[in-house]
């Protein structure tokens, strides 16, 4: 169980991992990037940070690859920009609600058109 404090320090270090990766960041395979969420460890050592990017897989991954190689870059910066005693370690992971949202609105979706019932209520 995560305690206020805890989201708390999430959110502001999505925002401000956030704004380090559109303003500070100067590597073009990073493209149009979202901070989606961010979990810290109980210890705060580690945070998983999860993205979306605009575009097709590869993009993602291009744009994974980029931000994983300016990990030691974003998480030096964020220790400037925050007050706590240790900057957690940053892991980057590509969030797939989304995807697995629309995957399931697909599956419900054909569920209904080989319903013959929703046919005679329609």
């Amino acid at each position: 169980m995560t305690s206020v404090k805890q989201k708390r320090l999430e959110g502001v270090i999505r925002k401000n991992i956030s704004d380090i990766v559109q303003f500070s960041m100067k590597d073009p395979d990073v493209g149009f990037v979202t901070i989606t969420d961010v979990n810290v460890s109980n210890d705060h050592s580690y945070a998983k940070v999860y993205v979306s990017f605009l575009g097709k897989e590869q993009r993602a991954q291009a744009g994974l690859k980029a931000l994983r190689r300016a990990a030691g870059f974003i998480r030096s910066e964020l220790s400037q920009r925050l007050d706590i005693r240790r900057t957690p370690e940053l892991i980057f992971e590509i969030d797939r609600t989304m995807e697995n949202g629309r995957h399931i609105e697909d599956i419900i979706a054909e569920i209904h058109k080989n319903d013959p019932d929703e046919e005679s209520e329609n």
